[in-house]
């Protein structure tokens, strides 16, 4: 992964920690092929009415089969 050294130039260690948190998101959405961005609409636009005790439906592998975009390949930059 190119990310690892990303985490020395986030500012802070909540910026470090924030950080990860968004790496872990989009490397577990991209590994259960899901588009990290259509996740993250989905669970803002849910989380506020879901019940607390029923929070793990909105992990990323429960809630594939309501989002209709796959993860797409990164875009190479030159």
């Amino acid at each position: 992964m190119h990310w690892r050294k990303n985490f020395l130039f986030t500012g802070s260690d909540s910026g470090g920690e924030r950080a990860a948190a968004m790496y872990s998101l989009i490397g577990t959405c991209t590994m259960n092929d899901i588009d990290p961005r259509a996740y993250l609409d989905y669970v803002l636009a849910h989380i506020a009415d879901h019940k607390i005790n029923r929070i793990d439906e909105l992990l990323p592998w429960r809630v594939a089969d309501k989002l209709h975009t796959p993860a797409s390949p990164p875009n190479p930059t030159t």
